[in-house]
């Protein structure tokens, strides 16, 4: 049971991380949206749709293969060698990718960032640091080191969110916005720094493993690449085709649904570090279990928010931006919000292919899904404009469980409890519908609408037995000893 809870309570840590990380974002949407034009948003949406692809490639895909290789490793001496032999590599690739940007910053800055080569020379050196601190913040996932792990994606977020919002409160220019981000990142980054180099000490990389972490991280780029492309490259043919206005009114209402993959942090982060231990042992009835708990409480959670954010959407668009973003927008959050459900159930079962070390079926999948994505896309943006990318979205999701479900069950059962689905999709319709009656608007009618959607969905859900009187009196037992 001791293992169970320890699971537990860093799923709730990192949860409430991931809780704080989306509510940033949304604080920070009322702050920009109301003080800068849509299309100032817009080169906003794009510069953090860019910051987030470049860790994709430069990266390597070796955070993850840090994870991997050395989560159950105890010998000080071969965590440094790999450690700083991956620190190096990404090191050379970020610099590479993010001189490159440098140098063609007035084309790139004229696809998708307005013409504005000052965002596009910040942005290029953001994207070095965001590839560097990831492989810092994996080194404390590695180790399960959640609480400063947690700490220092809290200090990364929230600096550059209360730069930013100084800056466009006080009146400066996009440009000094987007600046103050880059300020959270390299004082993140120096902290960490320092950090691990105390524990660690400094060595001279030689490298001795490294064809074999690269033969394992190599076939998971295209899968980044590719989830990227399905996650955020729409917004890149909206503003190709439809200019940045279109950019933002799509991304609130995308955001607001992308919220929904803060409750698959937790389960993303700790699951590769926490199972290999047990699979490696041949207890695959402990990854089993992991793994069923899992999605089980991640679809307890994930279905009635769903369903609560897709009826609220227009409501709270309305509270937290303006009302020309909310009418033009709302309709993208339920398609959103159906898509992040699938991709957590996607997340929770890819671990069984990466169990297996089969990344290279991950990065096929990815491969294929990200090119559908964006052929999707320009053919459905023109005609149908920021509905067709959302619609692509979803599409592109769940062609990815599908395969994906399809090739692990070929060495696991899939975890998948379904008389506890079935209970938690009966009590989200009957919630479903107070809030669909209800219909609230401005933040108190939506706040009380919420709070007793809550009430009524657990009170069904515990009434259906959705959750057994043990897990009930674990969690309970949990949290008192907490």
């Amino acid at each position: 049971m001791n293992e169970y809870k320890t699971f537990v309570q860093r799923i709730g840590l990192v949860g409430i991380t991931n809780i704080l990380i989306s509510l940033s974002g949304l604080i920070f949407i009322p702050i920009i949206t109301k003080n800068f034009s849509v299309a100032d948003y817009g080169i906003w949406a794009q510069v953090n749709t860019t910051i987030a692809l470049v860790p994709n490639i430069a990266n390597l895909g070796l955070p993850y293969t840090m994870v991997r290789f050395l989560s159950s490793e105890n010998d000080k001496s071969k965590i440094k060698e790999s450690f700083y032999s991956m620190l190096s590599i990404v090191f050379l690739t970020s610099i590479i990718i993010s001189s490159i940007f440098i140098i063609f910053q007035t084309p790139i800055a004229n696809s998708i960032f307005e013409g504005n080569t000052n965002v596009a020379y910040i942005v290029a050196i953001i994207s070095f640091f965001a590839c560097m601190n990831l492989m810092l913040i994996s080194f404390f996932r590695t180790f399960q080191q959640i609480k400063r792990y947690s700490i220092f994606l809290i200090l990364q977020t929230y600096i550059g969110v209360i730069l930013s919002s100084y800056f466009a409160l006080t009146g400066h220019s996009i440009e000094t916005v987007v600046l103050g981000l880059l300020l959270g990142y390299i004082l993140v980054f120096f902290i960490m720094g320092l950090m691990i180099g105390g524990y660690l000490g400094l060595a001279i990389p030689k490298f001795k493993n490294l064809k074999e972490e690269l033969n394992f991280a190599i076939p998971t780029i295209p899968g980044n690449v590719s989830s990227w492309v399905v996650d955020s490259s729409d917004k890149y043919v909206i503003g190709i085709f439809l200019g940045s206005a279109a950019v933002g009114y799509y991304s609130p209402s995308y955001a607001l649904g992308s919220i929904l993959l803060m409750f698959l942090s937790p389960f993303a982060l700790l699951l590769p570090a926490v199972l290999p231990k047990y699979f490696e042992n041949g207890n695959l009835k402990k990854v089993n279990q992991f793994l069923k708990y899992s999605m089980k409480y991640f679809l307890i959670f994930t279905i009635p928010a769903a369903v609560g954010l897709s009826l609220l959407s227009k409501s709270l668009l309305m509270i937290i931006t303006t009302a020309e973003i909310a009418i033009n927008g709302y309709l993208v959050t339920p398609f959103v919000c159906l898509g992040a459900v699938l991709m957590g159930i996607y997340g929770i079962t890819n671990n069984i292919l990466i169990l297996e070390k089969k990344t290279k079926i991950l990065g096929k999948i990815w491969i294929l899904v990200g090119l559908a994505n964006i052929v999707f896309n320009i053919i459905a943006v023109p005609y149908i404009g920021i509905l067709g990318a959302a619609l692509v979205t979803l599409i592109c999701y769940l062609l990815a469980f599908i395969i994906t479900a399809y090739n692990s069950k070929k060495y696991l059962k899939l975890p998948f409890e379904y008389n506890s689905l079935l209970k938690t999709l009966i009590s989200t319709a009957i919630m479903g519908i107070f809030v669909y009656i209800v219909n609230p608007s401005g933040i108190i009618n939506v706040l009380i609408t919420v709070l007793i959607a809550v009430a009524i969905y657990f009170g069904i859900l515990f009434g259906l037995k959705g959750i057994e009187k043990e897990e009930f009196d674990f969690f309970k037992q949990l949290l008192s000893e907490s």
